[in-house]
């Protein structure tokens, strides 16, 4: 709507505008052809009657009403021009519902305020005057009839009220009605489009979590299952190497193979078993969030049944349990979330040992060791130490896949507030081809989605020797107590 209360041709809510020109609907502008049909033969005939008081021709107030009545075709687009016209054939006593349905118009418009007042304001002094001198001419013309002397201009005010207050207060209340619809609408439009996003941003953070949930469970299978079946493969091959040679060596090799099958069987299963069972919580939203941190029940669990066949067995292998990774969206679940009975640093021996059983030459040296191991063993926080054996061990498993025969070492560094543990080895000896052991590439990736998430640095690549080196810094403030 412009200042002149032209208004837009806008459908409703989104609607097609259907109907010609200015007019919104068909509707809408037959309602208005049939107005002005209506507005002209008024005038028409009120301006041949005008045309015989004043002794004019008769076509002239004929053409005159032709003229002004059909105005109200423009009342959607000019509202003003209407109230004008109809002002100005007041004083030939035409227009009536030209001024009626032009004040409507004008007040359910958008014009100001301000004009819409001046305008009923003219259009009641309008009346006021007309009906005055047309009542004073009918009273002069009848002898027997005496009104007192404020009857007429009280009649004439109240005629000029009759005419104009309703047609512009009916006219405020439906354009009130109608821009507080309009504001529902938008209202109501923006909040579609808000909750479009939402949805859409939901769905992102779902798929989102998804996805991390898929990263984190496949970081816990390779952490718990690959270390071991990766052992086997080296004593099979030192089993096939010994069978001829030295028979008791042999059936130790295959003594152990058959006990790290077993356990990594009995750990994969019942992974598994978890994954399929949270599979229909995960459907309802739920089990998404917990079933790393119950892998890792399991993985503990799977640890203390192995340790008893791994000492019987003289390996001193040692299942670890996988660790949730610190600052992980998901909700934490009691006695999961970071395994207290999980591997620590106390059990870097352990893991040296399972290598150095599986025939590889490993050196471990600790910096900066001191005091301050609670009575659990630990010295920092469960996580920051967990973390630090999972790069270890996955470090070595990387030697006997891809290095088979070449010498390794570990360094531990214990600073002020960071630890920093370091794993190298050299060029296979002899020329020792790769082992054959499957990589998925997983196993460096997921060193350093543990050691960044909790906020460390993690470095990896070849060394110039011809080896490798794997390095990580870990933020260890030593906890309080």
């Amino acid at each position: 709507m412009t200042a002149t209360g032209a208004s837009e041709s806008v459908g409703a809510r989104g609607a097609p505008v259907t109907g010609p020109w200015w007019w919104a609907r068909r509707r809408s502008a037959v309602l208005d052809v049939l107005l002005a049909v209506a507005s002209g033969l008024e005038c028409m005939f009120e301006g041949v009657r005008f045309a015989q008081e004043a002794q004019l021709p008769e076509l002239l107030g004929l053409f005159f009403g032709l003229v002004a009545g059909p105005v109200l075709l423009v009342r959607r687009r000019w509202p003003v021009a209407v109230v004008l016209v109809s002002i100005a054939v007041m004083p030939a006593e035409m227009g009536g519902l030209l001024s009626v349905v032009g004040l409507y118009t004008l007040a359910a418009s958008e014009v100001p305020r301000r004009i819409t007042a001046l305008l009923a304001g003219m259009t009641v002094a309008g009346t006021l005057v007309t009906t005055f001198l047309s009542m004073r001419q009918d009273i002069a013309a009848q002898e027997d009839f005496n009104p007192p002397v404020w009857f007429v201009p009280a009649m004439s005010l109240a005629v000029g009220l009759v005419l104009t207050a309703p047609p512009v207060l009916w006219g405020l209340y439906v354009g009130a009605r109608r821009r507080l619809v309009e504001s529902l609408r938008e209202r109501a439009d923006g909040l579609e489009r808000e909750l479009s996003l939402l949805a859409d941003r939901a769905e992102e953070r779902a798929e989102w979590a998804r996805n991390e949930e898929r990263t984190r469970i496949a970081r816990e299978m390779h952490d718990v299952v690959a270390h071991r079946v990766s052992l086997m493969v080296v004593h099979a091959a030192a089993l096939q190497a010994v069978a001829l040679k030295d028979p008791e060596k042999a059936s130790k090799n295959a003594g152990l193979v058959g006990d790290m099958g077993r356990q990594a069987l009995t750990e994969l299963r019942e992974m598994l078993g978890v994954l399929r069972t949270a599979e229909g919580s995960a459907v309802r939203g739920a089990a998404g969030s917990d079933a790393p941190e119950r892998l890792a029940a399991v993985a503990s669990r799977a640890r203390l049944k192995a340790e008893p066949e791994a000492a019987e067995s003289g390996a001193g292998a040692r299942v670890a349990a996988p660790v949730r990774p610190v600052g992980s969206a998901a909700a934490p679940v009691s006695g999961a979330e970071v395994d207290p009975e999980g591997p620590c640093l106390a059990d870097l021996g352990v893991l040296v040992g399972e290598s150095r059983a599986a025939g590889m030459a490993v050196e471990l040296s600790v910096e900066g060791a001191g005091e301050g191991e609670s009575a659990s063993g630990r010295r920092y926080g469960a996580g920051v130490e967990q973390t630090v054996y999972r790069v270890v061990q996955e470090a070595l498993t990387n030697v006997h896949k891809h290095a088979p025969g070449a010498r390794a070492r570990v360094r531990l560094a214990h600073r002020e507030g960071e630890l920093a543990v370091q794993v190298e080895n050299g060029p296979s000896e002899g020329g020792a081809a790769d082992a054959g052991l499957p990589s998925g590439g997983n196993g460096l990736v997921g060193m350093r989605e543990r050691v960044t998430a909790l906020g460390g640095v993690f470095v990896s690549g070849p060394t110039e020797a011809g080896g490798f080196r794997v390095s990580a810094v870990v933020p260890a403030p030593v906890p309080a107590g």
